[in-house]
């Protein structure tokens, strides 16, 4: 079977995905087939939720319908990303002042505190600010509009945490919360929030969006490139609002972050999620990888510790070509009961190799028979997904284990999914598949099963429809 390490180089997803699906397809062709099974079978007209959050914000943070193309690397990106690509190339004008940390009395020692250097070097932004091969201590680290911060690589530049910074500190993150950022680039670094120095203690975080290697909050415009994260408290990578909200299904959030492009990440030792989305619109996550959490913000045994999570309230959301091990959940798309569901996301490709459940759609609290139904969880389509050998797990006790699990969501489409189990693993009876709790307009096509010992192939075959 198939094991992912730590040497995985995310780059190489896209072509692992195509050797392991079993079916050829063009991506363009993959697309409008995808665009034409939704129409065909789901319920455009999924009511909106109403609520004085949504007449009074909607008008500052509006979404609407978008477009997904791929290029010939294989990309496959929403049209968004051209007006995110015109606003980089506005953001390296602007910061046009190249400094270099060593200037401003950094040493990259990893015994000297280079916090104070940072802040004059990054001063009040438009600069670009080199961090040259070395490790680098700090209490934390705050990024104004129009700042660059820029290593030699994962590996080669790290930036840590002093021994003496709180654990409720983030590693790297925008300077105001409040009022907002935006054209912040965080390219070739490893950013490693040394967990080591909390001892023995049983949980890693301090609450809601604390305690993170690198947080975006209420930023607009915003890049992360090629950027390891290392044992975080909380999340590796946090795309979020000026904090987490929760005021009921229904509410939308303010302070949101916007047109976000995480790129080439690699999350491990994450307390909770590798890479997390809250409250946020426009976000587009590719060639990344996310591994082996610790599982340590939560308690022993209950650790929801996804690689990759588009959680609370998260809208317009693409997730291209990457991969997760070692997880709870591959790919978590939820919400908390009290908060507004992740919708209107979009995956291409995913490789999700021993983890709990591969890809897991869910609205906690409105799943069963007595349960308000969900007022904001729809619209998810997902494409070329690969399930490798689904396994019971330390971090959730009792999770069973599953290539797919959809409750609660309406208006999902699954074309193409991969599910290959061990052979030698016993799966206990558990289904490979579970459309369950209120699911509704669920469609699958090209669902190959595979491998699997002691397993039933679909469970809830009447709550979708299956497309050959």
């Amino acid at each position: 079977m198939m094991h992912l390490d730590k040497h995985h180089e995310p780059r190489t997803n896209g072509t692992l995905l195509r050797q392991l699906s079993r079916r050829p397809f063009q991506l363009n062709r993959l697309i409008e087939e995808n665009l034409q099974l939704f129409q065909m079978y789901c319920n455009p007209n999924f009511p909106k939720p109403f609520s004085f959050s949504h007449l009074l914000l909607n008008r500052k943070y509006p979404v609407g319908p978008c477009k997904t193309f791929a290029d010939d690397s294989g990309l496959v990106y929403p049209e968004w990303k051209t007006e995110l690509d015109k606003e980089y190339n506005r953001l390296l004008e602007t910061a046009n002042r190249e400094v270099n940390i060593l200037d401003f009395g950094a040493i990259g020692d990893g015994k000297t505190d280079s916090t104070t250097a940072f802040q004059k070097a990054i001063g009040s932004g438009r600069v670009k600010v080199i961090v040259p091969a070395g490790t680098f201590l700090v209490k934390g680290l705050k990024l104004p509009s129009w700042t660059c911060l820029i290593g030699r690589g994962k590996g080669v530049t790290t930036i840590k945490f002093h021994p003496g910074a709180p654990k409720k500190t983030r590693l790297v993150q925008n300077a105001d919360f409040r009022y907002g950022n935006d054209h912040i680039l965080v390219e070739g670094l490893t950013l490693d929030w040394n967990v080591e120095r909390l001892g023995q203690a049983e949980k890693t975080s301090a609450g809601n969006n604390r305690s993170s290697c690198l947080t975006f909050a209420h930023v607009t415009y915003g890049w992360v490139k090629n950027v390891e994260a290392v044992n975080a408290g909380l999340h590796g990578f946090d795309v979020s609002s000026t904090r987490y909200h929760y005021l009921g299904d229904g509410f939308l959030a303010p302070g949101r972050s916007r047109y976000i492009w995480l790129d080439g990440i690699t999350a491990s030792g994450f307390g909770d999620d590798g890479i997390t989305t809250h409250h946020s619109d426009y976000i587009f996550i590719s060639n990344s990888y996310c591994f082996h959490p610790s599982g340590r913000a939560h308690t022993e045994g209950f650790s929801n510790s996804n690689g990759i999570e588009i959680d609370d309230g998260s809208r317009y959301v693409w997730l291209c070509n990457n991969a997760t091990t070692g997880c709870f959940g591959g790919v978590e798309i939820k919400a908390h009961h009290n908060a507004s569901a992740a919708s209107h996301v979009h995956i291409y490709g995913h490789l999700s190799v021993r983890d709990n459940r591969s890809f897991n759609f869910r609205h906690i609290g409105h799943h069963k028979g007595k349960d308000a139904n969900s007022k904001s969880a729809n619209h998810i389509v997902a494409a070329n997904l690969v399930s490798i050998a689904p396994v019971f797990t330390d971090l959730y006790k009792d999770s069973t284990p599953r290539s797919l699990v959809v409750s609660a969501y309406q208006n999902v489409v699954i074309n193409g999914l991969t599910a290959i189990g061990d052979p030698d693993y016993d799966f206990k009876g558990n289904p490979v598949i579970a459309i369950q709790y209120r699911a509704k307009n669920v469609v699958l096509k090209n669902i190959n099963i595979s491998g699997f010992k002691n397993a039933k192939r679909i469970k809830g075959k009447d709550r979708c429809v299956l497309v050959k």
